[in-house]
Order: structure tokens, then C-alpha cells, then sequence
């Protein structure tokens, strides 16, 4: 069966657009769609999704070799033997990408119905919503990184304008700057990128860049891969491009989720994965890419044991747990397949954290200080629930879905190094420390917060908790059951059915092992379980046993300090870049004031010297101008006569 001729794949297409149909309607129409905007956003959010599962559905029950199907959208350039094309490429790796962003995409559309609900601009909200899914839609389906690159800026012009979303807040504003300026630097990454592979396959498609892998010149393929790195750190937050991310928590809610589960920060992560041929071809990129990895992976657990700001500690559990998803990447082989399978657990999990942070401050009124929450587990039971299963799948629990996608990469990371196994050990530990610090601080413990009809002499924060409408907690419900049993669901099939595009250069199909079996009789396996047991210990005796947790943060120490200044990620960027590029700038500035400038006034005076000295020869005398013409005529016969003497 070719899928490419099947009704479903020939209007592939159709995927992308509908939400940026929907998209246009909105942002055309504004205000005059407030009433209704919100649910067109939602639906065709929905609509995209059920396209999506259907073409799962006729791929999964098609023979495994005629799965990846290529359809063509518009021929660009068809000029002599200079052929550009757009079309899609729907395979085992896309379409999974396809179901988690508009699956999650729309319970998100359907939260924010709730969320959004008194928002004046709602519908212009649901409008970029839409935006964004069709940009990250149109980056995982691309088949070329030309076409990919029409995505990856839409989503960095979608993420700017909902970040800054509330732009009346300056810190809002200036998050959506940050993130924007700061991706730049990746697209730049990006493009270095496409022009080497042009100038050295003459295509950027990814059919005939992957075939001529093998023949690129090593040195060559490890630049591409150096570059396709900076590119994965703008958009996934990896150091040393992750600054942007937890300012970035300024937008709704919702944006934070669909940002951390389903779109951009993963965008990295595909297409590290979908260069796997480069980067097999380019050891050195691919250590590289470890590295960043790992590095991000222990700098995100930092910043995550630091935040009071629930939303923040929840950004730095993201840039951790995309660090895992990288590693994963850079090691290679089978373990391209353990990054999408964390990929896709993560996005469940997280954007039912995220959504539950979003349900608790509805019910606090905005706000983010864990300190100032504290038993709201009693009044708000669904966000709690839930939200208990989106950290014990987090924290690697054993039979949620984090504990068979994480498990993966640690056990591949001891294969390829011990170093880089024992750090993924470590940041396990620490994700079960402060997300245990997390659930405390929020849900359990006493109350550090009163309601307004009691009497407050502590001068406590005064919230009256309340659990979200349905609109909020039905997606979280959702969510939260993917979180428990997504894992286990994809274990086992999961490897098998991206093997073809993740590792298609070794002939034996990748294996999860046994499942359960594999999962309770790995050494490595019961070491992180017992790791997990420290952290979830630790985090009880600093913030359980009923302790008076103050309201203001104490003290902190050096290491503390460090996690709540974001390690310091802002100071360095001023220090390494702002401050040489405005002194730099500065120094044109004057150099241009000093000398160009110079020069060019200095050259007006000399003319305008000139000029005024010759205007003294025009008197308007017949008789001046007459013995002018006579000298000049005798100069010219004298200098004749010498000439010819000479």
C-alpha cells in the first residue's frame, strides 16, 4: 500500500492548514470575534489533532518500509537543473510529533477557555495559540531544512508575541525581547548550517543530505553539527542559550505549558534526532551535544531546588529534563529513540505540572509564591491529584511514565560513559529533592495563607483556594492518566517503530528489553530507584514533618544563592556579550563621530575654502576678465614655444 496516494496523506498538508486558517480568522477579525474566537481556536486545534490521529492510524496498520510517505506541496524554484521544492515528510518520527502537539496543543486550547475566561483580548490569544501549533506543525513535517527553518521562525515570532502577550507589564515585554533576540542567536546556528550542507551536497533536503552523509568530509560534518547544536540550544534552552526560558514563565500559563511540553523547547531535541545521520557521521558534534546535555541537565536540577516561584522551579525542571533528551540524542544509535520517548512522556507530564501551577494560582489569586501556599491539597483535591501524578512520573516512580523513559537514557549514558551515567544518576536524585520540595511546599504541610472571613493577627496572605472549573481540571485529568500509564504503553513498541528513521544504518531492530521484566532486574534500574528514595527523603526532612516554612526566603547560602540567580546566566551573557558589543558599538559610534565624520566635514570646509577664494575672481568687469584671458592665452603659447624648444 503506497500511503502517499491514500486521500488522508495526499492532503497532508491540510494538518498545518487549519489552525493557520484559524490563526488568520482570529487575528483579522480581533475583537469582533470575541465572543466566540476562543472556541474556532479550540476547534480547529481538535480538528488538526483528529487529522493527525487518523494518519497514525492508516500508518500504523501499513507494512513497516511504507510507512514514511513524502507528499508534495508547491515547487518554489524550477529554474535549469536548480529544482526547490516544498512538500512534507510524514513518518514514524513526525507523526509522532504531530499527535503530541496538537493532542496536548488542544487540551491546552481547552484549559485556556477557563483561564483566559476574563481576558479582554482572549480571542487574539487563541489566535496565536493557533499560530503556534501551525509553525511547530509545519517544523516537524517539513522535508527539507529549508522548509523546516519557515517553521522554526514561525514559532519564534509565535513564542515572542505570547510571551509578551500581557506587553502592559514591562517584565512581560521584556521577556518576549529576551527570548526573541536570544533564539536569533540560534537561527543563526541554523543557517550557517544550511549553507554548508549546500555548499557541499547542493541540497538541503533531508532525503539527499542523509544519503550523502557518509560522504561529507568529517571536519565538514562536524561544523554542521557544532551549528545544528547552537540552533537546538536557542530553542531548547540549553546552556549556553537557556537564559531566556524562565523569564519566559511572564506569559500565561498555558503558553508556559505548550512552550515546555509540546513545542518549542523540542524542537531542539527533533532535530537533533532527525540529523542523526550527521551526527553519526561527526563524533565530535555528537560529544558536543552530551555534554550540553549533561550540563544542562545538572543546571536545571540547580535552578529547580532554588525557585519559590512554582512556575520557575518548573521552567528549570524542563531545561533538566530536555538535558536528559539531549544527552540521549548525542549518545546515538538506539538512544535516539530513548530521547523521543522521553520527549513524549515529558510532554505529558509536564504540561499537567504546568496546567495544575495554572489551576493553583487561579485559585490563589496569580500567585506563584510557594512559601504563601501551603494544604491546599483539602481545597483544591483534582489540581492535587493530579498534580501528584505528573511528580511521581517526574521523579521516575516505578510504573509511571517517567520511570521507563528516564530509565533509558540512564542506562544508555552508563553504556557510553560512566561519567555521564553517574551525572544522569545525580540528576535524578535531585529531580526527586525539589519536586518532593515542590508537592510540600504547595499542597501539604500548614497553611500559610488565611481566608478572608478569618482573623489574620500574623499578617498572612489572604486567598480564598477554590478548585478550577471543568474547562481547567478535564484537561488535567487527561493528562494526568497519560502520566501514569503513557510509559508503559509505548515501552514496548516505541524503539521498533522509529527505528527506520532514528537508526536505519544498523540491520538489528532496537529493543526496549522485557518491559517490567528488564525494568525491576537492571542493576542500574534499582541504584537510580534507591537514588529517587534519597531525594523524595531529603525533600521531606527539609520541608515536610509539619515544619513552619517563613514566608520570606531565608538566607540563602552560596549554593542557594547561585539556583535562585539562575547561575548566574544573565551576568555572564552581559559580561561575554552585552557589555563588548555596546562597548564595540560605543567605539564605532565615536570612531564614526571622530574620523568619518571628520573627513567629511573636514573635506566640505576645504571645498567650501576653495570655493570662496574662487568666487573672488568673479567681479563682473568686462576689463578683469579680459587680462584673465590674456594671461592665459600667453601661458599656453609660452608653455607651446618651450615645448618645441625642448
Amino acid at each position: 500500500m503506497d500511503l502517499s496516494h491514500t486521500i488522508m496523506f495526499s492532503y497532508a498538508w491540510l494538518l498545518i492548514a487549519i489552525p493557520l486558517a484559524g490563526a488568520t480568522i482570529l487575528l483579522l477579525l480581533g475583537s469582533a470575534a470575541k465572543k466566540w474566537g476562543h472556541w474556532l481556536g479550540t476547534a480547529v486545534a481538535l480538528a488538526s489533532f483528529v487529522y493527525g490521529a487518523c494518519l497514525f492510524a492508516e500508518m500504523f496498520l501499513a507494512p513497516a518500509e511504507q510507512r514514511a510517505t513524502d507528499v508534495p506541496v508547491y515547487t518554489l524554484i524550477d529554474v535549469g537543473t536548480w529544482h526547490v521544492t516544498f512538500g512534507l515528510l510524514i513518518d514514524q518520527l513526525s507523526v509522532l510529533f504531530i499527535l503530541l502537539i496538537t493532542g496536548v496543543g488542544s487540551l491546552i486550547h481547552i484549559y485556556s477557555i477557563g483561564y483566559m475566561a476574563h481576558d479582554e483580548r482572549r480571542s487574539r490569544f487563541f489566535g496565536y495559540l493557533n499560530l503556534f501549533i501551525a509553525a511547530m506543525l509545519l517544523l516537524v513535517t517539513a522535508d527539507s531544512y529549508l522548509l523546516m527553518f519557515f517553521g522554526w521562525e514561525g514559532v519564534g515570532l509565535a513564542s515572542y508575541l505570547l510571551i509578551s502577550f500581557w506587553q502592559e507589564r514591562p517584565a512581560a515585554a521584556a521577556a518576549g525581547k529576551k527570548a526573541f533576540v536570544m533564539n536569533r542567536i540560534g537561527d543563526l546556528g541554523v543557517i550557517l548550517a544550511m549553507s554548508l550542507l549546500f555548499t557541499t551536497v547542493g541540497s538541503v533536503q533531508y532525503s539527499e543530505v542523509f544519503a550523502a552523509a557518509n560522504r561529507i568530509p568529517v571536519a565538514t560534518a562536524t561544523l554542521i553539527g557544532f551549528f545544528l547544536l547552537l540552533g537546538a540550544c536557542g530553542k531548547s534552552a540549553q546552556v549556553p542559550l537557556q537564559a531566556w526560558l524562565l523569564d519566559a514563565m511572564e506569559g500565561p500559563t498555558p503558553v508556559s505549558a505548550l512552550i515546555h511540553a509540546a513545542t518549542m523547547v523540542t524542537a531542539g531535541v527533533y532535530v537533533i534526532t532527525r540529523s542523526g545521520a550527521i551526527f553519526d557521521h561527526a563524533p565530535a558534534a555528537a560529544t558536543g551535544v552530551v555534554i550540553v546535555g549533561t550540563v544542562t541537565m545538572l543546571a536545571g536540577a540547580w535552578i529547580g531546588t532554588s525557585k519559590d516561584d512554582i512556575k520557575k522551579a518548573l521552567a528549570g525542571s524542563t531545561m533538566s529534563q530536555i538535558g536528559y533528551m539531549m544527552m540521549a540524542a548525542g549518545i546515538g544509535g538506539p538512544a535516539y529513540a530513548y530521547a523521543i520517548f522521553h520527549l513524549l512522556t515529558h510532554g505529558f507530564f509536564k504540561a499537567n505540572m504546568f496546567l495544575g501551577a495554572g489551576s493553583v494560582m487561579h485559585g490563589m489569586d496569580d500567585d506563584v509564591n510557594m512559601r504563601r501556599m501551603g494544604g491546599l491539597a483539602k481545597f483544591m483535591r483534582i489540581t492535587t491529584v493530579t498534580f501528584a501524578m505528573g511528580y511521581l512520573a517526574i521523579i521516575g516512580f516505578p510504573l509511571f511514565s517517567g520511570f521507563f523513559s528516564k530509565d533509558h537514557i540512564i542506562v544508555a549514558a552508563f553504556g557510553y560513559n560512566p561519567v555521564i551515567g553517574i551525572c544522569a544518576m545525580i540528576g535524578a536524585l535531585i529531580t526527586a529533592y525539589y519536586m518532593t520540595r515542590m508537592m510540600l511546599l504547595t499542597f501539604y504541610g500548614k497553611r500559610r495563607w488565611v481566608e478572608p472571613q478569618e482573623a489574620n493577627p500574623n499578617r498572612l496572605p489572604v486567598r480564598h483556594p477554590h478548585e478550577s472549573p471543568l474547562t481547567m481540571t478535564i484537561p488535567l485529568i487527561v493528562l494526568a492518566l497519560f502520566s501514569i500509564g503513557a510509559g508503559l504503553l509505548m515501552n514496548h513498541w516505541i524503539g521498533q517503530w522509529l527505528h527506520p528513521v532514528t537508526d536505519p544504518a544498523h540491520p538489528h531492530e532496537v529493543t526496549f528489553g522485557e518491559g517490567l521484566i528488564e525494568a525491576f532486574t537492571n542493576p542500574l534500574a534499582w541504584i537510580t530507584l534507591v537514588l529517587v528514595a534519597i531525594g523524595i527523603g531529603l525533600g521531606w526532612l527539609v520541608f515536610g514533618r509539619n515544619r513552619d516554612i517563613p514566608l520570606e526566603a531565608p538566607r540563602p547560602n552560596l549554593a542557594e544563592q547561585i539556583g535562585r540567580n539562575d547561575l548566574y546566566g544573565d551576568a555572564i551573557n552581559n559580561a561575554a556579550v552585552v557589555h563588548p558589543f555596546l562597548a564595540g558599538t560605543e567605539g564605532v559610534a565615536k570612531a564614526d563621530e571622530g574620523i568619518i565624520d571628520g573627513v567629511a566635514v573636514g573635506s566640505a570646509g576645504v571645498i567650501g575654502g576653495l570655493s570662496t577664494q574662487l568666487k573672488r575672481a568673479q567681479t563682473g568687469y568686462v576689463r578683469s576678465y579680459a587680462v584673465t584671458m590674456t594671461a592665459g592665452v600667453i601661458v599656453v603659447g609660452l608653455v607651446l614655444i618651450l615645448g618645441q624648444l625642448a
